[in-house]
């Protein structure tokens, strides 16, 4: 069985984990956890992502954390087929593997039967030059066209997934979102824990963290990065977008800390929107004495 934990980001989903990982350990069985939080995939993006250090992980073997450069493109594709192999790989060792994370379209697409159209070089280079041509504004009006709930999801301004989209729509005939899991059916026999708090306890506590990203070295861990080279996707997360904007002048700390502030409490929402959506889920509050306790009785419950 796999066990996956979600939620919004600061709500403890780590510390959940390996909690839980003590109690199975404490029985006997072997625990390995499989991150789900797509920009921890980077190496060295370690302050802004709030990833776990390695003395920190009580000797637990953790997967997919630092197996991308920060010039590299994250892919959910390439994310789901290594973190089943992952999965597959720990089952076969004959341990509990979790999948923890916030990255609402990496969890989907490893927890539900989760299908990728495939692509078309010829029709991904075209795009890719009217792109270079036209500018994002316009390919963003051509999928409104055919996909506005994709256009609208997007926005104007992405340029290569509004490329993507293009390209699906166009192969598949059907809606950029066609390939999307209707999130009833699992990939494997799976039970899913969330965690939640109050409203108003998340966003104390995101704010709180943020100012902590900000004495804790974000900045010269931003410029280290940029120093060596980052694509697209790193650039643009939340707090290194916000810290190097800071190193370049454009705004003060404390602009970059508000902004990234804003920015934060966003994502959470959108997070939450996302995996109450699953309809699978036990939902916990974080901060619940009891939470790991009440996992592991639904845990057994399940066997």
């Amino acid at each position: 069985m796999l066990i996956v934990i979600v939620g919004a980001t600061g709500t403890g989903k780590s510390g959940l984990s390996l909690d839980l990982a003590d109690v199975f350990r404490a029985e006997g069985r072997a625990v390995e956890i499989v991150n789900a939080d797509a920009m921890q995939l980077y190496r060295g993006m370690d302050i802004g992502t709030a990833k776990l250090p390695i003395d920190e992980r009580r000797g637990i073997p953790h997967h997919l954390l630092d197996i991308l450069d920060p010039r590299d493109e994250a892919s959910v594709s390439a994310y789901q087929a290594d973190a089943r192999a992952a999965i597959a790989g720990i089952l076969a060792r004959g341990a509990v593997p979790i999948l923890v994370g916030g990255s609402g379209l990496y969890v989907s697409s490893v927890v539900y039967d989760f299908q990728f159209p495939g692509t078309d070089p010829l029709i991904r280079a075209r795009l890719e030059q009217e792109l270079l041509d036209r500018g994002p504004g316009l390919l963003h009006r051509d999928l409104a066209v055919v996909d506005a709930e994709a256009a609208a999801a997007i926005g104007p301004h992405n340029g290569r997934r509004l490329v993507r989209a293009l390209e699906v729509v166009e192969l598949t005939g059907g809606p950029f979102g066609s390939g999307l899991p209707a999130e009833s059916d699992y990939w494997m026999p799976t039970t899913s824990f969330g965690l939640a708090t109050s409203r108003e306890l998340l966003v104390h506590r995101l704010d709180a963290r943020v100012a902590g990203m900000w004495s804790d070295g974000l900045g010269d861990e931003a410029r280290s990065l940029e120093l060596a080279g980052l694509g697209v996707t790193a650039s643009r997360a939340i707090g290194y977008a916000q810290a190097i904007e800071q190193l370049h002048g454009a705004i003060t700390e404390a602009e970059a800390i508000e902004q990234t502030r804003v920015l934060t409490r966003k994502y959470a929402r959108r997070q939450v929107g996302w995996f109450r959506r699953y309809p699978q889920t036990t939902w916990l509050d974080s901060d619940d004495p009891h939470r790991v306790a009440t996992a592991r009785q639904l845990l057994w419950d399940h066997a």
